[in-house]
């Protein structure tokens, strides 16, 4: 039976960085660090120290690093699958493989995103995962469709209207105001005002809480494309 994760505060995300290299370890921590509403917790270490790493510092998500050992790799995922159930756990891989990441998803990793990432994709896909989601980087142009479970809408209580969900369904790319404004051809007070009764009808903090009530309330599924900015990032939020 797993431990229990530590309280953490409102809207932080705590996640535990593991990768061989300590270079990137090192940039994790970074990119980690300097998205809004998550936090590296414990000391970023190796594979091998998976379990005792995730034991003491008690995440949220794991990101891990899927490279040439990968059957070693998986093979702790799966541990900390069985030993940390509600722990999330995201996967920096160098393969595009579809065999790959059909294996990776079978092994209890949730988010499968390639090793050069940006800090946008990640935190996207930290966030996403935890609220149930399979992520698969939009880089992969295939993952075989049994990996990939179909997606129910979300229906808040008071119905959004056709264009607040256009612009919701913007928000869910991670998409700041400005380009869900050129994406829709709307203004930016326009999408602003959006935004707002997007945020009152769904009982929403923020745009980061909004896309987590959304997500969490869908049956998992694969999120693939490019979301130019990271939902919670500093630059989305400052929007609302």
């Amino acid at each position: 039976m797993s431990a229990p994760m530590a309280s953490t505060a409102r809207g932080i995300t705590r996640v535990l960085l593991l990768a061989d290299a300590p270079v990137l370890r090192r940039g994790l921590v970074s990119m980690i660090n300097e998205t809004a509403g998550m936090q590296a917790v414990g000391t970023p270490g190796e594979l091998r120290r998976a379990l005792t790493l995730v034991e003491s510092a008690r995440p949220d998500a794991v990101v891990v690093e899927l490279g040439s050992g990968r059957a070693a790799t998986l093979n702790v995922c799966r541990d900390l699958r069985r030993r940390f159930p509600r722990v999330t756990i995201v996967a920096l891989a160098t393969s595009e493989d579809p065999a790959v990441v059909n294996e990776a998803l079978a092994a209890g990793i949730r988010g499968y995103l390639m090793i050069n990432t940006s800090p946008t994709l990640l935190g996207w896909a930290v966030l996403a995962a935890r609220a149930g989601r399979t992520v698969v980087d939009p880089q992969i142009r295939r993952v075989e469709p049994s990996a990939v479970p179909a997606a129910k809408p979300f229906t808040p209580e008071v119905p959004l209207t056709r264009r607040e969900q256009d612009v919701l369904d913007e928000l869910l790319q991670g998409q700041s105001n400005r380009q869900i404004g050129c994406n829709l051809f709307i203004s930016e007070d326009t999408v602003k005002s959006h935004v707002k009764a997007i945020l009152r009808k769904l009982g929403a903090r923020d745009r980061a809480h909004a896309v987590s009530l959304v997500l969490s309330n869908r049956t998992p599924g694969c999120s693939c494309g490019a979301h130019p900015e990271p939902v919670g990032s500093p630059e989305a939020t400052a929007d609302v």
